[in-house]
Formats: C-alpha cells, structure tokens, sequence
C-alpha cells in the first residue's frame, strides 16, 4: 500500500486525539486498529503518544490541556492542514474571516503550526512540517482515509476553505437534504463538508472528524462496542465505494470506520 513521504499544501497531513484518559484510549485505539506506539516523554507527567502501522506514524494522542478541561471541551480529534507557511496561512484565514485561536508557534524542531476557528465555528490546525511530515500510509486498514467537516453553514465554510487552501468543490445531492461537498486538494479527493443534520442540539458546535479505514466494518463496529465505545450513526452504504460507521470511543472523541468495496 502507498507509504507517504511529503504532503501536498491544503491537504490534511496529520490527526490527533486530545483526551481525559490518554491510558484508556491508547489501549482502545490500539485494539481497534491494531496500531504500534511510540511514546515521547514531554513533561514530567506527559507524554506524546504517536500511534504507527509498520512502524509509520499515522495519528497521535495527548491529554487534554488544562484550558479545555476548564471549558470542559469534550474529547475530540485535532486536524491538521499542510502548509508551506504558517504564519502567511494564519494571516489569510484571519482576512477571509477566521479567527486565529492560537497564533504561530514552533513545535521543537518538528514543524511550526497554529490553531484556527473557522468562520462557521469549527476548529482545525496548520502544519508547516520541519522534520515531521505527518501521517505517512494512506489506502491500507488503520490509516486516515478521509476527512470531513460538519457545520450549520456548508455554503460559507465551502467559500473560507477554498480561497484559503485552494481546494476544488464537487457538490453531491444538490437540492437534497443529503447534499454533500467533496473536496479535492490536488488531483485525489480527501474530504467533504455537509450541513449538521437538524436533530442534533443547537449547542453542538460545528467540527472536523477523521475517518479511519479497516478491512471488516461489522468486526471493527463490534469491537468498538466491546472496548467501551459508542455506536452512532450506521453501518451505512457510501454507494461505489464502500461502507461507513460513527462511533464514539469510551472518553467521548467521535470519529468514523470506512470499508472500501
């Protein structure tokens, strides 16, 4: 399966979890997807937990900073967008109506990176890699497969990332409820954005979430279940591709399973 060595600018390069309990959701995560750890010490009582597939890296975990704790933001996945300049990028995403959360700033000799909300709420990271490139498999079990934006405003987030990072927009299920926006940036589609269904509470706020790929849906739903976590949402068809589900994992962090055909 293709091994990834560099990252095309506007793509999504790396995923990260930030959680209450980094033991348990290292242990849930590696069950699930059979991934290796590697652990950096970054503190005392901290550590990075950078999870790999044939010893590649292809996501991390951390705890939860304090400041989240205190605004008791729940568990959740970090994304991350390439970019050749972080601070050029900011700048951009700031004058297209964003808001930079947390300003440019070097990660050790790893890269450089800042943290921004988009104008319909959501949050995603920049990544100028250094000698981290970010997740380096894609198109095998275990492996970040796609990424998807939900929000309550498809039309002005679609407007805010293209003219941020270029991407192209193919519209899906236009003038359905299910209308859906597949994002390409460069030749191959990488994620979607689609409006957050009318069920879910008017405090949810919008956000990214990664998707995982495994090789046995139904297996990975069940041992999902087992290890603590939550079924949400299916399994349902993506028809001529594949299978999905959403779940959630024992701490709370949502994130979705993707079979191919």
């Amino acid at each position: 399966m293709p091994d990834i060595n560099s990252h095309a600018p506007g793509a999504f390069s790396w995923v990260e979890l930030a959680t209450t309990d980094q033991r348990g959701a290292v242990a849930f995560y590696r069950s699930l997807f059979g991934w290796d750890v590697v652990e950096h010490q970054m503190g005392p009582d901290e550590v990075y937990t950078i999870f790999t597939v044939r010893g590649r890296d292809v996501s991390a975990a951390a705890g939860q900073q304090p400041q989240e704790r205190e605004r008791e933001i729940p568990p959740h996945w970090n994304m991350y967008v390439a970019v050749t300049d972080a601070d050029a990028s900011a700048k951009k995403a700031a004058a297209l109506g964003g808001t930079v959360i947390a300003p440019p700033f070097d990660v050790m000799n790893h890269g450089r990176m800042a943290v921004i909300q988009d104008p319909t709420g959501a949050m995603f990271n920049l990544w100028q890699s250094k000698e981290h490139i970010g997740v380096k498999i894609t198109g095998e079990p275990g492996a970040l497969v796609w990424s998807e934006l939900t929000t309550r405003d498809p039309q002005a987030a679609e407007a805010f990332y293209t003219a941020l990072f270029g991407w192209t927009i193919k519209l899906g299920g236009a003038g359905t409820p299910a209308e859906y926006r597949e994002f390409s940036a460069g030749a191959h589609p990488s994620g979607g954005i689609m409006a957050m269904p009318a069920e879910l509470p008017p405090e949810m706020p919008p956000y990214w979430m990664p998707y995982f790929q495994v090789a046995n849906l139904d297996g990975a739903v069940g041992m999902a279940k087992t290890g603590g976590g939550h079924l949400m949402i299916g399994p349902l068809p993506i028809p001529g591709n594949g299978r999905f589900a959403i779940l959630t994992d024992p701490q709370g962090a949502m994130f979705a399973v993707f079979q191919r055909e």
